[in-house]
């Protein structure tokens, strides 16, 4: 009985979406016009957000030591740098390294001679690389307290920099999708009112010869789901068409800027846009439709 229940909900549901196709139309174009200004948002955004985390990934905080440290002492440094909360990875250079990477650019090939011993003795150091930028000042302070090091050197500016642009793509990110959602809702729920709306006699007969709020209600709240499942994959649609186009215009029209910046990939995208669209488009319509069709049950 269950099985023919659902089964007949589901069937008026479909049928009513076709009857009343105007008013699933307009539905439908709601939903997709809203998931397809979040969905652009949200690629925007998270590009723009993938691409200033590769910028934070190049910002280092170098460590000099003193002279009269030992070369124990500097490895021990460095295996407590790695327990660090602040530290994602740390790279030594030596002197050594450091001069055959310096000398051949200043002093062409034979850099060595004139030079009986390394200029760079004892410029040996660690080229540390931050988890986020923002925990760079409270690293830069427990390096200068430490007897061992000569040089701390960094740049604050830049970290101030990164560290504000992502803090407010972060903040105007989220006050964007907020409004994006609740005026979706808004508009989702209007649609679905003058919808029902039309069919208010119908539930109200259906009402008075004995059905159920849940028989009356279910046909609509499927109706809505389906109506939001559908608005929610034809944006899905059109923007990944479109975000790919977008992307394989930037790697192979301009080359220079794919070089330079970082962009996300459409699995990566879809990843997170595929299910939270259906997510929301689903959840609106469920939601319209619930809570318009309450009101016409009170018969």
């Amino acid at each position: 009985m269950k099985i023919r229940t659902f089964l007949y909900t589901l069937w008026q549901g479909i049928r009513n979406m076709f009857k009343n196709g105007w008013y699933s139309l307009a539905s439908v174009a709601t939903i997709g016009a809203c998931l397809f200004l979040l969905g652009l948002f949200y690629s925007i955004v998270s590009n723009a957000q993938h691409i200033l985390y590769t910028v934070e990934e190049g910002v280092t905080v170098t460590v000099f030591f003193k002279e009269e440290v030992s070369d124990a002492a500097v490895d021990a440094f460095g295996q407590e740098l790695l327990q660090r909360p602040e530290v994602r990875d740390v790279v030594f250079h030596s002197d050594e390294e450091i001069w055959a990477t310096f000398g051949p650019s200043y002093f062409g090939e034979d850099y060595q001679e004139g030079f009986p011993e390394n200029p760079m003795k004892g410029e040996h150091n660690y080229e540390i690389y931050l988890k986020s930028v923002s925990m760079q000042d409270q690293l830069v302070t427990w390096l200068q307290s430490r007897s061992e090091v000569r040089l701390v050197r960094y740049s604050e500016v830049t970290a101030s920099t990164l560290s504000g642009f992502n803090g407010m793509i972060v903040y105007v990110s989220a006050a964007i999708i907020l409004i994006l959602l609740a005026v979706s809702i808004f508009l989702i729920s209007n649609t679905v009112r003058v919808g029902i709306s039309v069919r208010s006699e119908e539930i109200g007969i259906m009402k008075y010869i004995g059905a159920t709020d849940f028989f009356v209600r279910a046909p609509f709240v499927l109706e809505g789901m389906m109506i939001g499942l559908i608005g929610a994959l034809i944006p899905l649609y059109l923007i990944y068409y479109l975000y790919d186009y977008v992307l394989n215009m930037l790697t192979t029209r301009f080359e220079m800027l794919s070089s330079m910046l970082s962009f996300l990939s459409l699995e990566e995208i879809f990843g997170v846009l595929m299910p939270v669209s259906i997510l929301i488009g689903v959840g609106m319509g469920l939601l319209g439709s619930y809570i318009t069709v309450r009101k016409y049950l009170k018969v």
